[in-house]
């Protein structure tokens, strides 16, 4: 299987999972004109567990490091597979709050807050069972990480509107996923081998692991997003056959999201064999700041913010900025 040996190729690899991970939601944007985010997700999920299987059978199964993919199945135990499909169900829950708080709030406000909360829970949580990295260095930029956060909320505060039911919804259940999202990362480390050349018996390679995480994400996605169907958060209810009335268009947006979002996984959990999961996880959910990006400048929604907002935005873009290079840094 292909595995990394440097630490700067290790921070590439992370940058790339940011990015992905930033901008998988431009998609849901994109098909959300037109098709609930319900919906929608049901087809994130089929190309979150595409995107797996195909890295698992190419960049899984070639090169003579590690175990290849159907031979570290082949021994993994019954534990770790279960780990990695705990993880999946725990992601998945929190994602779909996430995607449920985008609909409701905007990219700029559900990812700065729900990711950058599940930044600082995860990044804490990691070190915490793997110490990897100098810690000053990395909880200064948690620290600056938190401060973004709390200028993301006051900047959605002051947008017109956003003291209603729905824009206090969307920040709770941004809030929520944050709490969840902080967590499922440990259960994936948990099950894979904390070295892939010289593997562990019984502990699963990245590829074997993301595989089974994507398993965990469709298999509670039949019972999650079934009640958030039938009892959703704003609007009326959906009946499942609806999914089936979309258009080929609407189907795409949703695989491509999901396929774009393993990417940044799937090379995060890579990465994680050098740079250790704290550094791993938590500069990949450097994600939040391309999100808001995306949110900002792209799909303007600050554009109606009364005077002043701009100040805050671009002080909450420096923190953010600052706390991803004193996570970077201290892994070097």
């Amino acid at each position: 299987m292909f595995v990394l040996q440097d630490y700067a190729v290790a921070v590439v690899f992370c940058v790339i999972t940011m990015l992905c991970w930033g901008s998988w939601a431009n998609t849901q944007k994109l098909a959300g004109r037109t098709w609930r985010f319900e919906l929608y997700y049901w087809d994130y999920v089929i190309g979150v567990l595409l995107a797996a299987l195909l890295f698992a059978f190419t960049m899984g199964s070639v090169g003579s490091e590690g175990r290849g993919f159907l031979d570290d199945l082949a021994q993994a135990s019954t534990t770790h597979l279960g780990s990695a499909v705990l993880g999946g169900v725990v992601f998945n829950v929190a994602n779909i709050l996430l995607v449920a708080a985008i609909a409701l709030a905007g990219m700029a406000v559900a990812f700065p807050v729900g990711i950058g909360l599940a930044l600082v829970i995860g990044v804490v949580v990691n070190y915490v069972a793997q110490p990897q990295g100098d810690p000053v260095m990395l909880f200064a930029g948690v620290g600056l990480v938190t401060a973004a956060i709390v200028m993301d909320a006051m900047a959605y505060r002051r947008l017109p509107g956003q003291g209603g039911s729905r824009g206090t919804l969307g920040l709770g259940l941004a809030v929520l996923c944050g709490i969840l999202m902080g967590f499922f990362y440990r259960f994936v480390a948990a099950a894979m081998s904390p070295d892939f050349v010289d593997m562990q018996a019984g502990m699963l390679s990245p590829y074997t692991a993301m595989v089974f995480f994507s398993l965990g994400i469709l298999l509670s996605n039949f019972v999650v997003n079934t009640i958030i169907m039938l009892k959703p958060f704003q609007g009326d209810p959906i009946a499942p056959s609806q999914y089936f009335r979309g258009t080929g268009k609407d189907h795409v947006w949703g695989i491509a999201g999901g396929m774009i979002w393993c990417v940044g996984m799937l090379f995060s959990i890579i990465a994680f064999g050098i740079a250790g999961p704290a550094i791993s996880y938590g500069l990949g959910q450097g994600a939040t700041m391309v999100a808001a990006f995306w949110g900002v400048f792209v799909w303007k929604e600050f554009r109606d913010a009364p005077a002043g907002t701009d100040r805050l935005i671009g002080m909450m873009f420096v923190s953010f900025i600052l706390g991803l290079v004193l996570i970077i840094a201290a892994g070097a």
